[in-house]
């Protein structure tokens, strides 16, 4: 069900029709199906998304899908990378469609809200570690922590 192709250069996808889905699925070497079509218009429409945010949007776009089903699409999409997922501490794991341009979030201590932070320097993996034990490092993973304007008192 996944591809062993490495993931597609970084993109965004900025309101693509299910033509560009498509296309996505067919570069990553997946076959095209309603459910990955929709899970992929469902994170586009709302990043930042949790399961069960997708799921609702899944079913109302196609009826009944079943959990396990939104699951595997998840996984298989995040694998060939056409999704990311990122789980802030104390979150539920949630999912964009913006990959492979390594950015990072700022996450909100009060409601939870997230949105996308450009890179802090430089290109990927943006941050220099101080000792890489080794590791070939292809990613750094920031995000930082405070209180949305919504919820920042007056």
């Amino acid at each position: 069900m996944t591809s062993d192709a490495a993931p597609l250069s970084a993109h965004v996808l900025d309101g693509p029709g299910a033509s560009t889905f498509e296309a996505l699925l067919r570069a990553a070497s997946l076959r095209v199906t309603r459910p990955r079509v929709a899970v992929l218009t469902a994170v586009q429409q709302q990043p930042h998304s949790d399961t069960e945010t997708i799921l609702r949007s899944v079913r109302a776009a196609l009826g009944e899908v079943s959990h396990q089903a939104v699951y595997d699409v998840l996984r298989a999409l995040t694998s060939a990378g056409l999704l990311r997922r990122i789980q802030p501490s104390g979150s539920v794991a949630l999912y964009e469609t913006r990959v492979g341009d390594n950015h990072h979030h700022v996450v909100c201590r009060s409601c939870g809200a997230v949105a996308d932070v450009a890179c802090a320097v430089g290109d990927a993996p943006c941050l220099d570690a101080s000792e890489d034990h080794g590791f070939m490092l292809d990613e750094a993973e920031v995000v930082y922590w405070g209180t949305c304007p919504a919820c920042t008192p007056s």
